[in-house]
């Protein structure tokens, strides 16, 4: 008869660094690999780069002309904070793009009465993204304040693994409305897309080419060529000739009138709108979004430290990221990319799919970004890809981050029903609000808050519109009321407390370390 099973053969014990990884934060695949995979996050990285002005231009007053100068900073934006979050900020992997979670008061100050009743549609779109300007400038210094006061890093002490739980998941899960219902849209394009996309990067795997996995590295890469020429080939032959507009625009590879309108060179440069406007409302309800962005970006940070097999960052690392952040609204608004910028959680799902969590990957990616901005023509290109293809590869990299966010959990007693009411309520109500705020803003067309003053209900139809900051609110009041004196080591706080410092653990400085001896300068608490 076998022997009974060990214990240690039944559990897994709890690890610090997520094994498995082929390259982690500070160690490089070769020129040529890395290249080609930062690319890849390029590619990637377009996908919000391009709905987000698809998005706002046309409500704004804007032609295809302006559409595309607003992607084109966007990208160049997008890779200068990229560069600076990488050396200077958090260092870790993470590219920088568009942020959906600047929506509400940016659409606010698109319907805001003084700017309807232009009735110039090219000077409408310009005072409106001037207004939008204004109220980024103002808003990043709360980022600014927050991260380089180390104000943050103080708040961050009542964050456990266990109330982190539901605000990293989130910051995947909550964006399911990006994923399948876009799919939804073209499924002839976006159901093969998500099955060659898996197949390659999970199933074959382990098929190899010079001792290097191409089909897991590169699937994202070899899908979407493969997809694309699938989906020009459809539109070539007449497939949607009769089918209506809705469509047609999510099908056809033709119908984003980038690359004819794009120019062949042109350099973004700050306050090429004109000079920003300042209005104390706007501002205010932007402020809401910059908070949102703040708590969605320090789950994603803690995200991409497990899938760069990094330690988790300690405070002051996360607070000097943020600060950085908020110089990259500041440019943002200096720019005027028509949006704030964050984390963008599909490039970090891409690490765990790639299992390369490479610094200098990102940091390629980043010099693609401002390349291909300043290259209209070629941008354009690769901009035209149909958005359902992008949803399709979302439904794999959002689910890979949420679940990286639940992966902290091996550090938490989850045999306590206290940490069982915790994940499960600051789940639930962090999917449940925004829902409730989001079927009642199309049902009426405002938010749940809608009172005389325009910036409280920015503030709060932003606030709650964010899954990830409602489970913040949630669990972080819960874990921190509900008798946390007698259960610290449940919430796996002494795990955690070892990289709240950066002398706490030896791995710290081989990976938050500034570069260029800088950390003489900033001594690091």
């Amino acid at each position: 008869m076998a022997a009974p099973p060990k214990p240690e053969e039944i559990s897994h014990p709890p690890m610090d660094q997520l094994q498995g990884l082929e390259y982690c934060i500070d160690s490089n695949p070769s020129w040529g690999e890395a290249i080609a995979l930062g690319f890849q996050h390029y590619i990637l990285a377009l996908g919000t780069a391009v709905m987000i002005p698809s998005f706002l231009v046309p409500l704004m007053g804007g032609t295809d002309d302006d559409k595309v100068r607003v992607v084109q900073t966007l990208l160049f934006v997008g890779g200068i904070n990229t560069l600076l979050q990488t050396l200077f900020g958090t260092r870790l992997p993470t590219v920088i793009g568009g942020s959906w979670a600047f929506m509400v008061p940016i659409i606010s100050i698109i319907h805001d009465s003084s700017l309807q009743r232009i009735p110039d549609p090219h000077v409408r779109f310009l005072n409106t993204m001037r207004a939008i300007q204004g109220a980024l400038i103002v808003a990043s210094s709360v980022q600014i304040i927050l991260g380089y006061s180390q104000l943050w890093a103080i708040c961050s002490r009542f964050f456990s693994p266990l109330g982190m739980v539901p605000v990293i998941s989130l910051v995947g899960f909550g964006l399911f409305d990006r994923g399948f219902p876009v799919v939804g849209r073209c499924v002839e394009i976006g159901i093969p897309m998500f099955i060659l996309f898996v197949a390659f990067s999970q199933y074959l795997k382990h098929f190899q080419t010079k001792q290097i996995p191409v089909l897991e590295r590169f699937a994202l890469l070899i899908s979407v060529t493969v997809i694309w020429a699938y989906a020009h080939l459809l539109t070539a032959s007449g497939a949607y000739k009769h089918h209506p507009e809705l469509t047609q625009r999510n099908c056809r590879t033709d119908k984003a009138n980038l690359i004819s309108s794009a120019p062949w060179i042109k350099i973004p440069y700050p306050l090429q709108w004109g000079a920003p406007t300042f209005d104390a409302g706007h501002a205010f309800g932007m402020m809401a979004a910059v908070l949102v962005s703040l708590i969605e970006s320090t789950g994603a940070y803690k995200a991409a430290s497990r899938l760069a097999s990094a330690t988790p960052p300690p405070a002051h690392v996360l607070s000097r990221g943020i600060g950085w952040q908020g110089i990259g609204i500041l440019l943002d608004g200096m720019f005027g990319t028509a949006t704030g910028s964050t984390v963008s959680v599909e490039n970090i799902g891409l690490l765990g799919s790639t299992r390369v969590g490479s610094r200098r990957v990102i940091q390629i990616s980043a010099g693609f970004m401002i390349f291909f901005s300043i290259l209209g023509k070629f941008g354009a290109l690769f901009a035209s890809i149909p958005f359902t293809i992008f949803a399709a590869v979302y439904c794999v990299m959002f689910g890979l981050v949420a679940s990286v966010g639940l992966s902290f959990l091996q550090f938490t007693n989850m045999n306590s029903m206290r940490n069982l009411f915790i994940t499960g309520v600051s789940l639930f109500l962090g999917l449940s609000i925004p829902e409730y705020f989001r079927e009642y803003t199309a049902a009426a067309l405002h938010g749940p808050a809608h009172t005389k003053a325009g910036w409280f209900n920015d503030l709060l139809n932003t606030i709650f519109l964010s899954s990830p900051t409602v489970a913040l609110m949630v669990a972080v009041f819960l874990d921190n009321t509900l008798d946390y004196k007698d259960s610290a080591i449940d919430r796996g706080m002494p795990w955690w407390a070892k990289f709240r410092t950066f002398k706490g653990d030896s791995r710290n400085e081989e990976f938050y370390t500034l570069p260029f001896n800088l950390n003489r300068f900033f001594p690091p608490s």
